[in-house]
């Protein structure tokens, strides 16, 4: 690992929350360096949502810190998270669907909006040579998920697989140092999920950026992860390569319920 990488972008020090009596997660430990692609995974209630959601500012820990590039973030809002450099994507798609899938990207440029409220009204030149570059900026994004012929549509028209990468698409428009992505994968097909997987790696190749990876579909996270921590009830069982993870007796108790 070279000078410029060796401190991690994304890191967690014990970090856990509880809700009255309950740890949902503890003690959790992680750290993500630029251009890795890490898969976070466990079986179902194991807590992986609830990591993310310490991880954006959804929930407030009840202990231990969450840095990027080694500033603490605790306590800040949803919205300071995504401005700092943290954008996700959910389980449950959350796109604008009444809205075309350009304008759904062009939603997130919002540090990229130098006209106010006048420009706008009185279309002045600042107002549209600012447009003209978010749509621009918006389309190259929607061509590395292959969205791009697909821009003046209702999000609500695209097929499930096309919606999930619009909302990878859009989260890549806050110019993020750290993405997470939450099962990606979920509900696709066989052609969706490999389309997904070539989405993913270029992102990280041309980006740079430290990608946290939630699946439950083996075969993507085992092509695509370079490091894969498991977690159950709440705390990491095993951490290590992915031919590690695959035959890690603990890993393989926790899928089987043993």
């Amino acid at each position: 690992m070279s000078e410029a990488v060796k401190n991690p972008v994304l890191e967690t020090k014990k970090l856990g929350i509880t809700f009255g009596g309950l740890k949902a997660v503890q003690d959790f430990n992680i750290q993500i360096y630029q251009g890795e692609l890490v898969g976070l995974i466990g079986p179902n209630g194991a807590g992986k949502t609830t990591v993310f959601n310490l991880l954006t500012g959804v929930y407030v820990p009840t202990e231990g810190t969450v840095l990027l590039n080694g500033v603490p973030l605790n306590g800040k809002k949803t919205h300071q998270f995504v401005a700092a450099g943290v954008a996700r994507t959910f389980q449950n798609i959350r796109l604008f669907k009444q809205m075309s899938v350009i304008d759904n990207v062009k939603a997130a440029f919002t540090k990229d909006i130098s006209y106010n409220l006048l420009d706008a009204t009185l279309r002045t030149p600042k107002f549209w040579k600012t447009e003209k570059a978010m749509t621009e900026k918006a389309m190259d994004l929607l061509s590395i998920c292959h969205l791009e012929d697909k821009a003046d549509v209702l999000a609500s028209s695209l097929p499930y697989g096309q919606q999930r990468k619009l909302e990878i698409a859009r989260a890549l428009a806050t110019d993020m140092k750290v993405l997470l992505l939450d099962e990606p994968a979920a509900g696709m097909n066989p052609t969706e999920t490999a389309e997904l997987l070539e989405c993913i790696n270029t992102i990280r190749d041309r980006f740079g950026v430290a990608i946290l990876l939630i699946e439950h579909d083996m075969s993507l996270v085992m092509n695509v992860c370079e490091r894969i921590q498991v977690i159950d009830y709440g705390q990491t069982i095993a951490s290590g390569l992915p031919e590690e993870i695959a035959n890690n007796p603990k890993v393989i108790a926790a899928y089987l319920g043993e």
